[in-house]
């Protein structure tokens, strides 16, 4: 019980903390171009109680967390999501290119913290004559690294109201952005046929179709590796990819 405790921990902490500073960036980037509606509503925190979706953040992730423990005994995916920060996007000078720069930011934040997180493993050296504290340093940091670097590319699909969508309205020509825009009423709808129902029932006809979830696979690895090596820390970084871990 214990050692499923500490597994539950040293997924639940990287991923409550990749999801609470994603929505703060949101935040921070509205209030820097001139918004502070995210202020007003108290959402300009690090408190991951203010930012909790009973569902997306806890009963969804939960259910994956706690399941795949119980039957593969390690987490393999993770999808979940926070409350959305409230932006008014009228108030920036240009509002289309305003929201682009705000959705950016969460997904940067991710990207951010998972080089962070690459740069502390220079710290895990130092702990050599404590084998368990280096071991629980190592796991925590590969799942730190991974929900970051997950919840950054997942978010990245040009899919509204992602923060990919909305970055993807804030590029294309106007009339095709408005035709996009309209898409993020279905848009959450959407991903979770693709990502869960989708997937699930063609497999039952031994249909192995989950396209986003092979996105993800194919993408995590390189990032992590790139940012591995911007961190100057590849070596112990592929030693972390390749103790059995699944990306």
């Amino acid at each position: 019980m214990s050692d499923m405790l500490t597994s539950f921990l040293l997924v639940a902490i990287p991923t409550v903390i990749a999801i609470t500073l994603h929505e703060a960036a949101h935040g921070y980037a509205a209030l820097w171009m001139g918004d502070d509606t995210a202020r007003q509503a108290g959402r300009l925190s690090l408190n991951p109680l203010r930012h909790i979706d009973r569902f997306g953040t806890i009963l969804l992730p939960g259910f994956l967390l706690l399941s795949q423990l119980l039957t593969i005994g390690h987490v393999a995916f993770m999808f979940g999501w926070a409350k959305p920060v409230p932006v008014a996007a009228w108030r920036f000078r240009d509002p289309r290119r305003g929201m682009m720069v705000v959705a950016a930011a969460g997904p940067g934040m991710n990207f951010l913290l998972a080089w962070i997180g690459a740069v502390a493993l220079h710290l895990a050296p130092l702990m050599s004559s404590m084998q368990g504290a280096q071991a629980l340093l190592l796991t925590f940091l590969f799942y730190f690294m991974l929900a970051n670097i997950v919840l950054g590319i997942f978010n990245l699909l040009p899919i509204p109201p992602l923060d990919g969508g909305r970055i993807a309205v804030g590029l294309l020509p106007e009339a095709a952005a408005r035709v996009w825009a309209r898409t993020e009423r279905a848009g959450l709808l959407i991903v979770l046929l693709a990502v869960f129902l989708l997937p699930t029932v063609l497999r039952q006809f031994g249909i192995a179709y989950d396209p986003v979830r092979s996105l993800l696979g194919s993408v995590t690895e390189p990032v992590f590796r790139v940012l591995l090596t911007l961190a100057g820390r590849p070596a112990a970084g592929m030693a972390l990819l390749g103790d059995g871990q699944d990306i």
